[in-house]
């Protein structure tokens, strides 16, 4: 790691992912503009204009991800800050759904081209640490998240600027982290210092372990970014300012990340796993039957669960399927993605038809079965545990 400054390009990592996760915590504030109560769409077009931020995303880290080995990861990266440029500016300039969904496409694309390049880039620069520091780095996506949503309700709500001006405030880590990442040396990725081929990266990812991490990848992703993409109209008759409890989940979320160093000494991943599972499906159905002050209680109890979920899921791959490479830990963000762009559309069906506390009784079905599959892998670890200890 001769000339590479790990600090600056950790640094710079972190603020291309807060640059991400302020998308999110925007367009949670924004479903308010273009809804029935602001431009006038329904709650499922909503969905289908906001899901290209899951599916572009998906098409980003899975292209990116061969091709971060390929390229390098400077190439990817710096893919990532032009299309977040282009969607933030296609962002201002909306006024339907079918402008809304081509601007979040292109930011759903430029944030799958930060996982995929930095997420291997954090593994490369730390491998003796890999699931405490992807931890550390996605301590930025809840912390993001946190920025965004505070700064929509500082921006809207306390001084009433134009949403175009929360949207243009983007640009700021945007920038930051383009001139972070300016002239710096990138190492390469692990599979490539290893000299793993692309033949047995390519054949690693086909392993029953990988498959099932990736289906698990499905559940876990919904469980979480579902859940808090939509916490404006889940939350509207429960809580007055929802994306003040979307900040408070994050919030939590963020201090859990940053200690997650002592978590993952007293627990192994799978273990981790399995704990989250619980919390998660207590906290959802909480929700369902909270309001008011109590809200922030079962919110509480949902961070928690959700929490350790995406790193973790990418920590344990990266730490016991690493010949997967780049590739590996692209088709895990991409699975994750992918079945938020399903579960989306799905949820805003359920409360046009039905409502916010049978949407939430629904995705509440998830971690019941991630409850399920994470205590099988937590047996099957300790059992494989004991076969290499013999």
């Amino acid at each position: 790691m001769k000339n590479i400054n790990k600090n600056r390009l950790f640094i710079a990592s972190c603020l291309a992912l807060i640059t991400t996760a302020m998308t999110f915590a925007i367009r949670a504030r924004l479903e308010t503009v273009f809804g029935p109560e602001g431009i006038g769409l329904t709650l499922e077009q909503i969905g289908y204009a906001f899901a290209p931020a899951f599916f572009g995303f998906t098409i980003a880290m899975i292209i990116g991800g061969p091709l971060v080995d390929l390229l390098g990861i400077k190439k990817i990266t710096w893919m990532a800050f032009l299309t977040h440029a282009v969607g933030i500016v296609l962002t201002l300039l909306a006024d339907s759904m079918t402008s809304l969904f081509i601007a979040t496409l292109f930011i759903g694309i430029g944030n799958g081209f930060v996982e995929a390049a930095l997420n291997p880039m954090v593994a490369s620069m730390y491998p003796e640490q890999k699931t405490k520091m992807l931890n550390r780095f996605h301590v930025w996506f809840p912390g993001g998240i946190v920025i965004g949503a505070i700064l929509g309700w500082l921006i809207m709500d306390v001084l009433g600027l134009s949403w175009q001006v929360m949207v243009g405030a983007l640009f700021i880590p945007l920038v930051i982290y383009g001139v972070l990442f300016f002239g710096q040396k990138i190492p390469v990725t692990e599979r490539v210092q290893l000299g793993i081929s692309n033949q047995k990266m390519f054949s690693s990812v086909l392993k029953p372990l990988f498959l099932f991490m990736v289906a698990c990848m499905f559940l876990t992703a919904a469980s979480e970014l579902g859940t808090t993409q939509r916490i404006e109209s889940l939350l509207k008759e429960s809580v007055a300012k929802p994306l003040l409890v979307l900040a408070f989940i994050n919030g939590i979320m963020a201090l859990g990340r940053l200690f997650a160093g002592q978590v993952v000494h007293k627990l192994s991943p799978s273990g981790m796993l399995l704990y989250s599972a619980i919390f998660t499906f207590i906290g959802l159905w909480l929700l369902t039957v909270t309001s008011g002050g109590m809200t922030f209680f079962a919110a509480a109890v949902f961070a928690v669960g959700v929490t350790f979920f995406w790193p973790t899921m990418l920590g344990f791959v990266a730490e016991y399927l690493p010949e997967t490479g780049a590739l590996g830990l692209s088709i895990m963000g991409g699975a994750g993605m992918f079945s938020v762009s399903i579960v989306l559309p799905v949820m805003g069906n359920l409360m046009d038809n039905a409502s916010a506390a049978e949407a939430l009784r629904t995705m509440s079905i998830l971690p019941a079965i991630l409850i399920v599959a994470f205590l099988g892998l937590h047996m099957y670890m300790k059992k494989r545990q004991k076969t290499f200890e013999v």
